[in-house]
């Protein structure tokens, strides 16, 4: 399944969150770093849903990019 993740670039730090799984992010000092731990945080957010009996929200966000001219 893919989900779509949404990164942010803060002050000091990037930070990732996926749409479709509330309460699923991460944090890091680089985006390679930020990559790497949303792709562990989804796949232990489905992990602990799973175990707690609970469905696994299907991926539904759709991601596109949208150029505007200056």
């Amino acid at each position: 399944m893919k989900y779509a993740v949404v990164i942010e670039r803060g002050p000091a730090s990037y930070g990732a969150s996926v749409p479709d799984l509330p309460g699923c992010f991460a944090v890091a000092d680089t985006l390679e770093e930020t990559k790497r731990l949303i792709e562990e945080a989804i796949a232990d957010h489905i992990t602990v849903l799973k175990q707690q009996g609970k469905p696994v929200p299907p991926a539904q966000t759709h991601v596109t990019t949208v150029e505007i001219a200056s």
